[in-house]
């Protein structure tokens, strides 16, 4: 059984019908994209990645994870073009814990609700970073 609330992330209030349906249905892009758990996600912690052109087609391929916003611009690219198979192989949970207080404001908001939504544990650590 998922862990994964089946409910859709929640839309603002005072949007008008067409664009809260708009906005349920891209929340919904990311949602299914997400793993079952952060426990799957076991990718690279040093080193260079190179991400694949379905990912990473509009800017940099090649990330080192050694240089600090090197890393967080290949967790932002994952998150918004990443499909599924692709978080758990470049996507390692200790760094996503890790980077998420700052990360979390370079996402876009429905990656960002619809992450902490389906992992409770990443708002937590934005509260106790605060």
């Amino acid at each position: 059984m998922s862990s994964i609330p089946q409910r859709p992330a929640p839309v603002p209030s005072g949007l008008s019908d067409a664009v809260a349906e708009d906005l349920a249905l891209y929340r919904e892009k990311f949602r299914r994209r997400l793993p079952e758990s952060l426990d799957e996600l076991h990718g690279p912690t040093q080193g260079v990645v190179e991400l694949p052109l379905h990912m990473a087609w509009s800017g940099m391929t090649s990330y080192d994870l050694g240089k600090p916003r090197q890393r967080m611009g290949l967790y932002r690219t994952v998150l918004h073009e990443g499909l599924r198979d692709d978080l758990p192989r470049y996507l390692d949970q200790g760094l996503l814990l890790q980077l998420w207080p700052v990360l979390r404001t370079l996402v876009g908001r429905s990656v960002r609700a619809v992450w902490e939504d389906a992992f409770p544990q990443l708002a937590s650590r934005t509260r106790a970073a605060a």
